[in-house]
């Protein structure tokens, strides 16, 4: 089911990329950003094809924040993660879809569909972690090698920065899920995000699917400060910053070297 539904949030997409209107802002999202012409359609889509589907799954996404619809489920949503890629026709953006319940622990199935390329991921508690039917597992980390993604800017912490300084190699992209999901499939060590103005942070429904996909790769997530995420709820009122590791030597190594 996440994959209809991601398939046809790819397909609003697609029509809608010669639209003069993409881009307008057209209300505020319950996590009190801007909602862009774009990501409405998409999240639209999403709600009208679990209607068609008969499903009753609550959905909690930046845009609409909870919809109540009296299920037991609940699918955590980013219609269009990386927007402002999309919107300048970057190829990193993608719809994320979680199910599960309570918080980022209570998640059962992780979907992340790259929208440019059509590359699906999924994970499945206790089922492993997939790109496109293949299993996919994280990588051993080596030092002389190593590939990080890290979010940088004008907000980045000094962590970050210090960070993308000391690495052999660095990618930033705008695109949490997608990030994440190179941590897991092998491509990338880790990915670190984390802002001085805790607004800036991601939310939930940034990091829920693949947060399942990297756990059943192999991989694991903590606060940059090193505290569980399992606990984090599935709502779009808090925010967290964000280290995702794939093999946990280099999670030890994060610690010694980005500790304040």
């Amino acid at each position: 089911m996440l994959f209809r539904i991601a398939l046809a949030v790819q397909r609003v997409v697609r029509e809608a990329a010669g639209s003069p209107h993409r881009a307008d802002v057209v209300a505020m999202g319950a996590d009190g950003t801007p909602t862009e012409e774009l990501d409405r359609l998409a999240e639209s889509e999403i709600l009208r094809t679990l209607d068609a589907e008969g499903l009753d799954w609550n959905v909690v996404s930046e845009e609409a924040g909870l919809v109540a619809r009296g299920g037991r489920w609940t699918l955590v949503v980013d219609p269009i993660d990386g927007t402002s890629n999309a919107l300048r026709h970057l190829p990193f953006s993608t719809v994320s879809l979680a199910l599960g319940s309570q918080d980022l622990a209570g998640i059962e199935v992780g979907l992340v569909r790259d929208l440019d390329r059509g590359t699906t991921y999924w994970g499945v508690r206790g089922g492993g972690a997939f790109r496109d039917g293949r299993p996919i597992r994280t990588r051993a980390w080596n030092g002389k090698g190593e590939l990080l993604f890290v979010n940088l800017g004008h907000v980045a912490t000094p962590r970050a920065v210090r960070l993308a300084g000391s690495a052999r190699r660095i990618r930033s992209i705008g695109c949490a899920s997608l990030e994440m999901t190179m941590v897991a499939q092998g491509a990338a060590d880790a990915y670190l995000f984390e802002n001085s103005v805790e607004a800036r942070n991601l939310r939930a429904t940034d990091i829920a699917a693949a947060y399942r996909i990297l756990l059943e790769a192999g991989g694991g997530a903590s606060t940059a400060t090193g505290a569980p995420l399992g606990d984090f709820p599935l709502g779009v009122e808090r925010r967290t910053s964000v280290f995702a590791w794939g093999d946990p030597a280099y999670g030890r190594e994060f610690g010694k070297e980005a500790s304040p």
